[in-house]
């Protein structure tokens, strides 16, 4: 897609969709946990979760003396609860033994963290500190590539794609705006093209 074409393409999308992530979290250690534990889950799941789950944890101290098997039972309902709650302890301890029992702002120091692979660093990064990373999900990676945004065969190309053609101005919220429309609009099996605000853009590079 031409740059033109894709400032087009956020216009709209940032016409119809509010850019807001949909996990619930009022501080980073929240954010950067919740993200953690909506792998392949989904993000009103793992809300359920953590509205009784914050009610016992609120600091990292409190993560530590809750446990890893009170952690499983807390999480049981979310899909790979097991290597979540053992990824969750995990990274509360090296929070405190490495950063002083703060969250880091750097990508790389997010993924030295247990559980914490790019795509969760890159939505810390974003949602939490309002930098302009993209997270490359199935939603971001499926809409991206359907509309002919970016065409690429990997998570880390579409990303390094995105970085390049998302206008400046639409940057910070280019996750939000792809996510949200891929969710929503742009489905996997159904796409609902009939109400899809970016329609016609989408039918100038091909791509249905």
């Amino acid at each position: 897609m031409t740059k033109k074409n894709a400032e087009q393409l956020f216009e709209k999308l940032a016409a119809v969709i509010d850019p807001k992530g949909e996990l619930n979290y009022e501080t980073l250690l929240d954010l950067l946990i919740a993200v953690v534990l909506s792998a392949q889950t989904t993000d009103k799941a793992v809300n359920k979760v953590t509205a009784r789950l914050w009610q016992k944890c609120r600091t990292i101290d409190d993560y530590l003396a809750f446990g890893e098997e009170n952690l499983r039972e807390e999480c049981r309902t979310i899909g790979l609860y097991r290597n979540k709650s053992k990824s969750v302890i995990g990274l509360c301890q090296k929070l405190k033994d490495d950063f002083n029992s703060e969250v880091p702002h750097t990508r790389e120091a997010l993924e030295s963290l247990p559980g914490v692979g790019r795509k969760t660093a890159n939505v810390v990064m974003n949602i939490g500190l309002g930098m302009p990373f993209i997270a490359v999900d199935t939603h971001v990676f499926r809409v991206a590539n359907r509309t002919g945004l970016v065409i690429a065969t990997t998570p880390l190309q579409v990303e390094e794609k995105l970085l390049k053609i998302v206008p400046k101005r639409f940057l910070v919220n280019a996750h939000h705006y792809l996510l949200l429309h891929g969710r929503y609009c742009c489905k996997a099996r159904k796409p609902e093209c009939d109400r899809c605000p970016i329609a016609e853009l989408c039918k100038k590079v091909g791509v249905k």
